[in-house]
């Protein structure tokens, strides 16, 4: 088995320290993307950014003026404009790929790279703070992992490189945009690139898993659609001709009232929340327009599907109730796909190896992923994936201003994924 001195921590640590000091949130990681691609290339990769890997329709898109703004401020840092012009527009994420000329497995390994619109605490607790690379984007932050999920990957790509003599096949790292909000991956999963993969794999940091612990395999995450909703009325005065209205305000109160009180699923559980509602122009003006954001959730994709099903009857029949126009949106995506027992059960081997304790396979609810887009695609084309989790010490949960990790525990991440290398190409003799 392959060990990591410890110093390389040091190497991992200034990665991701660097990437919390410049959190891009999702469509807009121009700058982390750019300097992923830079280190994979210098290293022998062929990358692939922009259009060659974002094909599908992107959900979800920051307006404008955040696209100008993040593309601005990443080419003032030094961002490589080879790798801008492809990401122009929101374009963003990376895809290495490796061919060591010897036969064997086709092997893909998916990171997000992707921020949170949080603002960091300032607390002299916070070791962001303390250590000085808390976030230079105000109100943005890393507060999910997903920095120490870049650092990981490129650790591993880095780790390859050195053991390239030992491994066989082809190697391919995705590194992510825009997972928050499950936005990214359905825009990637249909790319040809990500075809005929044997093997793929996932993790993530943190999620209550005790440090130290690995967790081969997991199931549980729910499915998902995201919805903009808006509502479209006409203004009236309130005091001589409120009939003349149509009232934007009302039907979106009745929508929210009507969607809530849906009934539990008796195939498994299910969420629905409408989380923000806005409405309204003036207390004496009968509301003329209404927006809201709501997200569906389900144990199965089909508990999901029929919730949408649902939704879209509430808010038609809403609409024609109160005689106004109503459109919505979807902009965030994610089915419910099982990892595979027998993939995490190799992988479980390789963790016992390294003497790092392990939980073969857990159930339990993690919210939602869009990495289950990829796993169903190889899946369905006869190649076995796994989602894992890396277990740490957390300053406070994930989507928090005062969250943090254990850089430590990005060590064994990458000796993992490595091993599994090793091991998957003996299989395969």
């Amino acid at each position: 088995m392959i060990k990591l001195s410890a110093s390389y921590l040091d190497v991992l640590s200034e990665w991701r320290r660097d990437f919390h000091r410049y959190p891009e949130p999702g469509w807009l990681e121009f700058r982390t993307t750019a300097k992923i691609a830079d280190q994979l290339e210098a290293w022998g990769y062929t990358v692939h950014v922009g259009k060659d890997i974002v094909v599908g329709e992107r959900m979800g898109l920051p307006s404008k003026e955040d696209m100008k703004l993040f593309f601005e401020k990443a080419k003032s840092l030094g961002a490589n404009e080879k790798w801008l012009a492809k990401m122009e527009g929101g374009y963003t994420g990376a895809l290495a790929v490796l061919e060591t000329g010897k036969p064997g497995p086709n092997v893909l390994y998916r990171v997000d790279i992707d921020a949170l619109p949080i603002l960091e605490t300032m607390n002299e607790s916070h070791v962001p703070q303390q250590l000085d690379f808390r976030s230079l984007n105000e109100g943005y932050m890393h507060a999910c992992g997903h920095d120490s999920h870049a650092a990981i990957g490129l650790g591993l790509a880095e780790q390859i490189i050195k053991h390239r003599d030992d491994l066989t096949g082809t190697i391919k790292i995705l590194f992510q945009p825009a997972e928050e909000g499950v936005r990214g991956a359905a825009s990637i999963v249909a790319s040809d690139l990500l075809d005929k993969i044997d093997y793929f794999f996932a993790l993530h940091i943190g999620t209550g898993v005790e440090k130290g612990v690995f967790v081969a395999g997991t199931d549980g995450f729910l499915a998902t659609s995201k919805y903009d909703v808006t509502f479209e009325g006409l203004a009236a005065h309130a005091g001589a001709f409120p009939e003349q209205g149509k009232n934007a305000l009302l039907a979106s109160a009745q929508a929210t009232l009507a969607l809530h009180a849906l009934p539990p699923h008796s195939d498994g559980s299910s969420r629905i929340n409408v989380g923000t509602l806005h409405a309204g122009a003036g207390r004496n003006i009968i509301a003329p327009n209404a927006k809201m954001q709501l997200e569906l959730r389900g144990e199965t994709t089909e508990i999901n599907a029929f919730y949408e099903n649902q939704m879209r009857n509430i808010l038609d029949g809403i609409a024609t109730m109160y005689d106004i126009q109503v459109s919505y949106e979807k902009v965030g995506s994610a089915i419910s796909v099982p990892s595979d027992r027998k993939l995490a059960e190799q992988l479980a081997k390789v963790t016992k190896a390294l003497n790092i304790p392990t939980i073969e396979y857990q159930y339990f609810n993690a919210g939602s992923e869009d990495a289950t887009y990829l796993m169903g695609k190889v899946q369905s084309s006869g190649g076995l994936a796994t989602y894992s989790i890396i277990g740490t010490d957390l300053a406070a949960g994930h989507h928090n201003e005062c969250f943090d990790i254990r850089e430590e525990d990005m060590l064994p991440a990458i000796e993992i994924w490595l091993n599994i290398l090793l091991h998957l190409g003996e299989e395969e003799k």
